[in-house]
């Protein structure tokens, strides 16, 4: 016996005659007797009167019970109230008494109804003789029972009579039957079978047993049990198994009764009590000989022997868990918990509480961890409690986490854990084990501690207490935020609480009890991953929101090498220096070959870069700092950077100047490469002061040694050049200064170039590089760069200044550096356009030109804006001399590869007389074909729009000539009288006619009506 449900009690003993059916009714009790008399038994009045009686205990179900207190069956001896001779001809076969409508069913000859209390008769059921069973559905008023092999249903009309509802036929004579729902279970000679009672349609279950006769028992849900010898088969209404198995006894039952939480079956030689909760385990046994029949009453079990009455009265739901919970049986003890009255709901809470504890105290110490877990967080229970088994797991210093050494104190005792936390019942404590442990069993109980099952179930236990601590520690700083907001304005607000910051480690004193909580088991549960080696998951628990406390954290992640998940504490603690100098140390590890193999993830400076990116709009000067680390490694990702995060260029122009001179140049390319507006004209100047700055050295050190070439290129040279070309934002004249006289004519001529001064330019390619080709390059980007200006000029007279270059070589030679000297040193923010010609029109020998060159005089004044006037001290040389020196080749291979852009009227009156006719035809034969062709064109257009206007002014002579027929028919439109042969007026719309006189009338009124306005009334 596993503990005591029910008390047994004789109620009386010594009945004349056999029992053969047994009933309760409020607190009486009817014996139905062999000899057909019914006998009704009550409490003796006198021991009632004498002494006031005690009130029943508690049932399993008090929601059945009737509101008077003595309408139950009293643990007291019963007497013979009322004796009814021949109450029936034959023996009872079974009785039922129906509360609900005062009525009392007995099954003998017949079925009989009789009115409670008195025994009138109410109807007899003729029909059901020779009936050997019945059922009765109380909620609807339906009886059926079996006779011979028939099944006939009648209905309560509610009064005094039975309707007959149905009748239907099985294939053998019935031995037990019960309602379910609308259907009837019939447990029938060697089968149950589920019937239909709207249409009797019968449907096989399963067979019966071998040894015992079926046995049909509902259940207060409405499924069954049905009976298979000694088995217990549950099934639904309509007849399928349920998943709750199957309840076994000792022996075949005779009869089953229900009374929650247990099922109470009569075997032959005792009553067995089970419980119904899977795997329906033994609870009590109760010996009685010869027990015929049981009953249920309100809040017990009637037991009828053969010429006694015993009364099964159930334990108190409290002693009954303190019973269970002494043996070890927590699981009986937590089922019994729910069937506490609601009004208890503060005392059931407390126990629960309580068994739940020493029942994971109990698991705990057998190796069920995860089930002990289970428990700890089904009785609510602090964390800190749980974490007082597991002393070797670090805790933070709050206000809620006891000293460690009565941790460990309290750990090695868990009886003494559960008395405490539970205090609900001296009844449920235990006697504490021994105080005094061997040394070895202490070390062997701490190392089962932390083992690695235990350590699994501590975290499954800590994630499911998590999201609850961390919502409220959650809304407490939300509540610290808002206070803040408004604490200026409130003298007595109290700091004296502990603030988590995200600035460091520093902090201000605020005591929150949830803040606590979580930092505790955020730790803890980090500590606890990390043991059971689930690196991975503790990382993504610092990357969410975690109250990690920083210093514990930091210790145990450096000494176990976990710099990834260390990496993810400094960051949700906002600590991004110390992860930052910490990734850079790893980077440097991963790049030495010795640590590799101590390093379980390589790190890379890509890691650095995206770090630092979130950090861009709060922290750039952080970010500057740890990003010159990885800008020589990673250049192009790190500009990428600064220009994703939108740090002023400047700023980083000046970080890198102080502390990456080396870098400047290399960030100004790729800024200018990626975003070419984004680079400031400043930024743009020192980007090219820069690379001057490399080239003058390099040509001082060749200077020194005698070696310089203006062919010689070095990758630097090549990047000004390229630059100087490119770049448009920069200051030509700042650049210029710094150039020597001598040298670098090529980054001269760009400058100048940029200055407009294309003269000056184009002298350089020709005379100082000797470089036709680069000349011939420089004039056909300004010729492309003018074409796409809808306001400029014509852009091909940078071809006729070249061609002067090559036709007059002395003139522009002569105080060549003077003039470029003359345009660095102006100090105006515009440099003016120099033209030799403009400049000395105003001395007195203007008036003299060029003999040799015909025309000269009409290009004194140029539409370009370069140079391309005679200069007059070039008449004072001869023209033998002057011709000599004329580069005519060039001029020829100018003028025939670049004869489409040239003026030609031009070109031939620069050119000198002496030039023969057949050096020109690679000119003149494409220039004459293209202009007959243009001329062709222009005929054929201007004959096409002559064409064209014809048509037009056909078509508006056509659309001039109207005809209107007038017939006998035609009205006028204003008097509506016919036209005939008066005069008459058309409308511009051509189809609405008026007599002439009628118009002018109109007209008048209209000119009447404008000089003559009406008053106003």
């Amino acid at each position: 016996m596993v503990h005591s449900a029910y008390d047994s009690f004789e109620l009386l003993a010594d009945c004349p005659a056999r029992i053969e059916a047994v009933e309760s009714y409020a607190s009486k009790i009817l014996l139905g007797c062999s000899d057909g008399s019914l006998r009704i038994y009550g409490p003796d009045p006198s021991s009632s009167s004498s002494s006031s009686p005690s009130p029943p205990p508690p049932p399993a179900d008090r929601s059945s019970l009737p509101s008077d207190p003595w309408s139950e069956l009293r643990k007291e001896p019963y007497v013979l109230q009322r004796h009814v001779a021949g109450f029936t001809k034959r023996p009872f076969l079974s009785m039922d008494a129906l509360p609900s409508r005062e009525l009392l069913l007995t099954l003998s000859e017949s079925i009989a109804f009789h009115r409670l209390p008195n025994l009138e008769t109410v109807a007899v059921l003729t029909k059901a003789r020779g009936a050997n069973v019945c059922s009765w559905d109380d909620r609807r008023g339906f009886l059926c029972f079996a006779r011979q092999k028939r099944v006939c249903i009648f209905r309560h009309d509610g009064g005094r009579g039975f309707v007959e509802v149905k009748e239907y036929g099985v294939p053998d004579t019935v031995k037990s039957m019960s309602w379910c729902g609308e259907n009837i279970c019939l447990g029938i000679r060697r089968e149950y079978m589920i019937m239909n009672a709207t249409n009797g349609a019968l449907s096989e279950v399963f067979p019966c047993g071998r040894l015992a006769p079926p046995l049909v028992v509902p259940l207060p849900s409405g499924e069954l049990i049905l009976g298979k010898d000694n088995i217990g088969v549950f099934v639904d209404q309509t007849g399928k198994l349920l998943p709750e198995g199957r309840i076994c006894w000792s022996e075949a039952p005779q009869e089953v009764v229900i009374q929650k939480p247990y099922a109470i079956g009569l075997l032959p030689r005792y009553v067995e009590i089970r419980s119904l909760r899977v795997p329906y385990p033994l609870i009590q046994t109760v010996v009685l000989r010869n027990v015929r029949h049981l009953a249920q009453s309100n809040s017990s079990i009637v037991v009828a022997l053969d010429n006694s009455v015993y009364g099964f009265f159930p334990v108190p739901i409290g002693a009954q868990i303190v019973q269970l919970t002494a043996s070890g049986n927590f699981e009986e003890a937590l089922a019994l918990c729910k069937m506490l009255p609601p009004e208890d709901s503060n005392l059931r809470a407390a126990k629960e509480g309580s068994i739940h504890i020493r029942y994971a105290h109990y698991l705990f110490e057998n190796g069920s961890y995860e089930e002990a877990m289970e428990h700890f967080l089904a009785s609510q229970v602090d964390i800190t409690y749980v974490l007082s088994l597991y002393p070797s797991i670090i805790l933070p210093k709050t206000a809620l986490v006891p000293e460690p050494e009565k941790l460990v104190d309290i750990s090695s005792d868990t009886s003494y854990l559960s008395r405490v936390s539970s205090g609900v019942s001296d009844d449920m404590e235990s006697s504490p084990p021994p105080h005094s442990q061997d040394f070895e069993e202490h070390s062997a109980l701490e190392s089962k501690k932390m083992s690695h099952n235990t350590l699994m179930a501590l975290i499954k236990f800590l994630q499911k207490k998590r999201l609850s601590i961390i919502d409220k520690a959650t809304t407490e700083g939300t509540e610290e935020v808002v206070l803040d907001a408004v604490g200026d304005s409130i003298p007595s607000y109290d700091i004296n609480r502990l603030r988590r910051t995200n600035k460091g480690r520093t902090s201000i004193a605020i005591s929150s009890v949830a803040r606590d909580m979580a930092t505790i088991l955020d730790t803890v549960l980090l500590q606890a991953l990390l043991l059971t080696g689930q690196s991975s998951a503790a990382v993504e628990l610092l990357k969410g929101l975690n109250y990690c406390d920083v210093k514990i954290c930091e210790e145990i992640l450096q000494n176990s090498s976990h710099y990834k998940a260390l990496l993810e504490l400094y960051k949700s603690n906002s600590m991004h220096r110390e992860a930052l100098k910490l990734l850079h140390h790893l980077v440097e590890e991963s790049k030495s070959n010795e640590s590799k193999a101590v390093l379980t993830q390589k790190f890379n400076p890509e890691m650095i870069i995206e770090y630092l990116k979130p950090l861009c709009g709060t922290d750039p000067m952080l970010v500057l700092e740890f990003a010159m680390l990885v800008l020589e490694s990673c250049p192009t990702q790190t500009i990428e950077l600064f220009l994703s995060g939108n740090i002023p260029a400047d700023l980083v122009n000046s970080y890198l100047k102080r502390h990456a001179p080396n870098m400047q140049a290399t960030y100004l390319e790729l800024m200018l490469a990626m975003n070419e507006n984004g680079i400031s004209g400043n930024l743009q100047n020192e980007m090219l002061q820069i690379y001057m700055g490399e080239v003058l050295e390099w040509y001082g050190d060749l200077s020194a040694q005698q070696k310089w070439d203006e062919k010689v290129y070095t990758p630097t040279r090549k990047k000004l050049l390229s630059a100087l070309e490119s770049i448009s934002g920069y200051s030509p004249e700042t650049l210029l200064k710094r150039l020597p006289t001598d040298a670098l004519y090529e980054e001269r001529a760009i400058l100048l170039g940029k200055m407009n001064q294309h003269e000056l330019a184009l002298s350089l390619y020709v005379h100082k590089l000797h470089v036709a080709d680069l000349a011939l390059s420089y004039c056909d980007r300004v010729y492309e760069s003018m074409v796409h200006q809808p306001s400029a000029k014509s852009p091909g007279n940078i071809y006729l200044t070249l061609l002067q270059i090559y036709l007059n070589p002395r003139r522009t030679t002569r105080n060549f550096e003077k003039r470029i000297n003359n345009l660095v040193s102006s100090q105006s923010p515009s440099v003016p356009k120099l033209s030799t010609a403009s400049i000395r029109s105003k001395g007195s020998r203007s008036s003299k030109k060029i003999a040799a060159i015909e025309g000269a005089e009409d290009m004194r004044v140029s539409p370009s804006n370069t140079d391309s006037g005679r200069s007059d001290g070039d008449a004072d040389e001869p023209s033998e001399e002057g011709a000599s020196t004329i580069m005519l080749d060039e001029v020829l291979d100018l003028l025939s590869k670049r004869w489409d852009r040239i003026n030609g009227g031009q070109a031939l009156r620069l050119l000198p007389r002496e030039t023969k006719l057949q050096n020109l035809l690679p000119f003149l034969g494409p220039f004459v074909r293209k202009s007959s062709e243009a001329y062709r064109n222009y005929s054929v257009i201007k004959n096409l729009r002559q064409s064209e206007n014809l048509q037009v002014k056909d078509e508006l002579y056509t659309q001039r000539k109207a005809v209107v027929k007038i017939t006998g028919e035609s009205m006028c439109s204003l008097c509506n009288k016919k036209i005939g042969t008066s005069v008459f007026a058309v409308y511009p719309n051509g189809k609405t006619l008026v007599h002439f006189v009628c118009f002018r009338d109109s007209q008048n009124m209209k000119a009447v009506a404008k000089g003559s306005p009406l008053r106003k009334r």
